[in-house]
C-alpha cells in the first residue's frame, strides 16, 4: 500500500500540540502518515517517543523522520564528523523508540572533492553508523536522500550504490532531482527510468517499501532554491501519480509542500481517484 505523508504537523494543529496532537489532527483530516521533522535538533525524552509510538499505532499511521540538517559525513574536521555521526545515531535511537520505519538524512557536501573521493569518505562514515544501527536500532532504515544542489552528495546513483552496499534503501526526492538537473526529471519517461534504476540496484521487491519526498520546487543553475506548492510549480504531479499507480509503488511518499495538509490531501485524493 502507498501512503501519502505530511511533512510535520498540519498547519491546523493546535499551537501547543506537538507531534502527538499533530498526528491526531492529520488523522482527522484523513492523512495516514507523517514525517516527523527533527531538522533542527532531535528530542531526547524516551517517554515522549513512546507516546508518539502509541498514538501512531492507535491511529494506524506510518512514521518516518527527517534527521537534522547539520550533518556532513564528508567533513575533514574530526569534531564535526563525530557530531554529524552523533546526530544521525541519535535520530535512529529516538526513531526506534517512536516506531519510525525510516530516517531521511542529508549526507554531505562534496567540499570541492571529486565525487568518487567524497563517496569513499561518506562510505566510511556510513559504515560506522550502520555497524551501530544494526546492533542497537535494527528496525529503522537509514535513508540517504537524493539532493537538490550539484554541490551536495546525493545523485540517484550515489544513494542507490551506497544503499545497496549496506542493505539500506534511500530517500528518493524527484523534486530534488528536478532541481539538481535544472529542469529535467519531470516526465513519466524520466520517472520510469528512475524506478528502473532503483530496481537495478535494489531489486523489484524494493519498490514495496519506498521512502520518497515530493513537492513543487524553485531552482536555477545552482539547483534547489526552495520548495513550492504543487500548483504554483512546474511539477507534473498528476503524471507522477500515474507512474506510481501503474508501477504499483508501495511505502511512503512525503509531501514537502509549504501548504502541508492541503497538498498532501491533493496528492492522496488525486491518487485514489486514478
Amino acid at each position: 500500500m502507498l501512503h501519502f505523508a505530511i511533512a510535520g504537523c498540519p498547519l491546523s494543529t493546535p499551537k501547543s500540540g506537538g507531534t502527538v496532537e499533530g498526528l491526531k489532527r492529520a488523522h482527522e483530516l484523513g492523512i495516514e502518515a507523517m514525517e516527523i521533522e527533527w531538522v533542527q535538533n532531535v528530542p531526547s525524552d524516551p517517554k515522549r517517543m513512546e507516546e508518539i509510538r502509541r498514538t501512531a499505532e492507535d491511529l494506524k499511521m506510518s512514521l518516518t523522520v527527517h534527521a537534522p540538517y547539520y550533518v556532513n559525513l564528508n567533513t575533514p574536521d574530526p569534531a564535526k564528523l563525530a557530531a554529524s555521526k552523533g546526530r544521525v545515531l541519535t535520530s535512529l535511537a529516538m526513531s526506534e523508540i517512536a516506531g519510525v520505519r525510516s530516517v531521511c538524512v542529508h549526507a554531505a557536501f562534496y567540499l570541492g572533492l571529486p565525487p568518487t573521493q567524497a563517496y569513499d569518505n561518506i562510505r566510511r562514515s556510513v559504515a560506522d553508523i550502520v555497524k551501530q544501527k544494526n546492533k542497537l536500532f535494527p528496525s529503522v532504515n537509514l535513508a540517504l536522500e537524493t539532493m537538490g544542489k550539484p554541490s551536495q552528495f546525493g545523485t540517484l546513483e550515489e544513494v542507490l550504490q551506497i544503499s545497496k552496499e549496506f542493505d539500506l534503501y534511500p530517500c528518493i526526492d524527484p523534486a530534488h532531482l528536478h532541481a539538481r538537473t535544472n529542469g529535467a526529471v519531470n516526465s513519466a519517461m524520466e520517472w520510469n527510468a528512475m524506478f528502473d534504476r532503483y530496481v537495478e540496484f535494489l531489486g523489484k521487491e524494493s519498490l514495496k517499501r519506498v521512502h520518497m519526498h515530493f513537492s513543487g520546487i524553485a531552482y536555477g543553475p545552482k539547483g534547489e532554491k526552495k520548495h513550492l506548492p504543487l500548483q504554483e510549480s512546474d511539477a507534473k504531479w498528476e503524471e507522477f501519480l500515474g507512474v506510481l499507480k501503474k508501477r504499483k509503488i508501495e511505502g511512503v511518499v512525503v509531501c514537502e509542500s509549504p501548504l502541508l495538509e492541503v497538498d498532501t490531501l491533493l496528492l492522496k485524493n488525486a491518487y485514489s481517484s486514478l
